[in-house]
């Protein structure tokens, strides 16, 4: 069960959203308050952002260690700046191993997507049924062994399938194609994933039986105006939601929300 969290509005520095908070999402991989599974996320982790100017792919930075061990990471977060950050801190399973191809964000030319949750004996059951219904464009970018991958690639899948469609479309597809998948192997999913463009987020909130793992967003927070955050767990004391159980989560560029259920 992994922690993430993702930010768009205003021009921030990495530190401003990755250490400041009291509950930042480093304090939240050594002390997490709300985990389903696990106790810690000390099995790598992933930063991705959007070039605050200009209009190309996002970077990343990865590392296999835990977040709290990375020494270059509080110096590249002064100076990193941007409007648009996705992180996640994890945790992994014996099956998936601890690998720079297993550390999100996961990203394909615009897209960083990262995912909370996990589906019940993966490499028995779905690991070799996702690929199967994939486009084969999708299949072929397939570099690790993580659910979380193969997620990603059947929502880039859908997303091409529906290209014409809003991208809240290929979401609601992904989830639902993986409820029925899940129904028939007779396995647990939960799918909290975050995905962006660097101009929108698009999130759920989404498992296929009780307890869906927690999922939060606050709004123009004070110590974050012009801004939308969406994260594992509240970072900070303030004004936070907790998403609605199988839902999908928008945010616009003028961060405006909208919350439709699944």
């Amino acid at each position: 069960m992994c922690r993430l969290l993702a930010y768009l509005g205003s021009s921030i520095y990495l530190k401003d959203i990755l250490y400041k908070p009291e509950h930042s999402l480093i304090v939240q991989s050594y002390q997490p308050r709300e985990m389903t599974s696990g106790v810690v996320n000390a099995n790598g982790f992933g930063v991705g952002w959007y070039h605050s100017q200009k209009d190309i792919e996002p970077f990343t930075y990865k590392n296999i260690l835990p977040i709290w061990n990375d020494v270059n990471l509080p110096n590249l977060s002064r100076y990193i700046e941007s409007k648009c950050i996705l992180a996640s801190v994890g945790s992994a399973t014996s099956v998936q191993g601890v690998d720079f191809v297993n550390c999100q964000p996961f990203n394909y030319q615009q897209l960083l997507f990262i995912h909370n949750g996990g589906i019940e004996n993966f490499r028995k059951t779905l690991h070799r049924k996702i690929p199967s219904i994939l486009t084969e464009d999708f299949y072929e970018i397939i570099n690790g062994s993580t659910d979380s991958e193969h997620i990603f690639s059947l929502l880039l899948s859908h997303s091409q399938i529906n290209k014409h469609r809003p991208p809240e479309y290929a979401l609601r597809s992904t989830l639902l194609t993986l409820l029925e998948m899940a129904k028939r192997y007779q396995v647990q999913a939960s799918l909290n994933v975050i995905f962006s463009d660097g101009n929108r987020l698009i999130a759920s909130r989404f498992a296929t039986s009780s307890p869906v793992p927690s999922l939060y967003w606050i709004r123009n927070d004070p110590a974050f105006p012009k801004s939308v955050i969406i994260a594992s767990e509240p970072l900070f004391i303030g004004n936070w939601i907790a998403c609605p159980e199988n839902s999908i989560i928008s945010v616009g560029e003028d961060c405006e929300m909208q919350i439709e259920q699944i």
